[in-house]
């Protein structure tokens, strides 16, 4: 392999890095991504004639823009910028054509098609993100990873013991007012679009139509935020007023947070932890520009966040997701404990809950 094709194929580091950039450009300018992964199972003896080979017929079939790098030793990839399904269709059969008999497995994405419809998938619990969850920052956090499982097994377990009595209390007073069980499920995306159960006491009526939530989160999404805003244009609320499905009982348990405390039972279970971005439903989700997916790939969704600490009711959803992402980007074992410490706050003087 002659030094000019050695350089022309980035690193590891170098091409994940690439691959990064790239999709967040793509989440910017509202532009399609393509990847191509080249899987080789080659013998050491022909590893580099093949290889130098097959460099070859990518350099003649690609643009000098795309962009060619080693995934691992085996493996490299093509990424695409600007190019949707149909331009890497074109793309393969080109570079198929000029391959005469260099076997190879291929694995090929668009982006964001590809992962919203493995998010959105309803019979996948567990949804495949390859390839393009190349970028996983969280992978050389394993230490404090487990210093946070830690804590959140310790405080759900706490929190379960602290506030038994009240979750008993609250559990008897949803089924004297109203019909239905206490305590009811509702699926929800967690980390990489993962499928779990969110448990809640239930703050509304049974069998009631979810239309008007559907439509008010499609708007609050969109920024239609004039037609959402419940207060005043010097201080908005985004956040449904006066909703006719809440019971009696559920005004006050979610003007307390009360709700949600079953949830304490999700993060004992690893399917939540205390601190992260709130799991979206999955209507939310189809609604969701591909930068808004950030919020729930890259970090374990939480019971409280810096949106509820910092924004609640008030701020736009894109402004949710930028505190989401925010999070994501600072985030520390010494944050996590801020954050849990305003909750604490928050819940005590709930301006901004209904």
């Amino acid at each position: 392999m002659s030094k000019n094709m050695q350089n022309s194929i980035l690193p590891t580091p170098h091409f994940v890095e690439s691959l990064r950039l790239e999709k967040r450009r793509a989440d910017r300018v509202k532009a399609h991504l393509s990847l191509l992964l080249f899987s080789f199972q080659i013998d050491s003896t022909t590893r580099e004639e093949h290889i130098g080979e097959f460099i070859s017929i990518l350099q003649r079939n690609t643009r000098e823009t795309d962009i060619k790098g080693w995934v691992n030793n085996r493996v490299i990839g093509l990424v695409l910028p600007d190019t949707d399904e149909k331009g890497l269709k074109k793309c393969i059969d080109k570079i198929e054509t000029s391959n005469r008999n260099l076997r190879y497995v291929l694995t090929s994405g668009t982006y964001p098609e590809h992962i919203f419809s493995r998010v959105l998938a309803e019979n996948v619990n567990k949804p495949d993100l390859f390839p393009f969850d190349l970028d996983d920052a969280q992978r050389s956090r394993a230490l404090d990873l487990t210093l946070k499982r830690v804590i959140d097994i310790v405080g759900s377990i706490t929190g379960l013991t602290l506030f038994f009595p009240l979750m008993v209390a609250t559990a008897i007073a949803i089924k004297v007012t109203s019909p239905g069980p206490a305590i009811f499920k509702q699926v929800r995306l967690g980390r990489k679009g993962i499928r779990f159960p969110v448990y809640k006491f239930r703050s509304m009526h049974v069998n009631t139509d979810d239309h008007v939530h559907r439509e008010y989160v499609a708007n609050l999404i969109k920024g239609n935020m004039e037609s959402i805003n419940q207060g005043d244009p010097e201080k908005p609320l985004f956040k449904l007023k006066d909703d006719q499905r809440i019971t009696s009982i559920g005004k006050i348990i979610r003007k307390l947070s009360i709700d949600e405390l079953p949830q304490f039972w999700n993060v004992l279970r690893g399917e939540m932890s205390l601190v992260g971005p709130r799991p979206p439903l999955p209507y939310e989700v189809e609604k969701y520009e591909p930068w808004h997916l950030r919020r729930i790939l890259e970090v374990k969704s939480g019971m409280t966040g810096l949106w509820q600490v910092d924004g609640r009711s008030k701020t736009s959803f894109d402004d949710m997701v930028r505190l989401d992402l925010k999070y994501a980007l600072n985030w520390s074992l010494w944050l996590d404990i801020r954050i849990l410490l305003k909750t604490v706050r928050a819940v005590v003087r709930p301006s901004g809950a209904l």
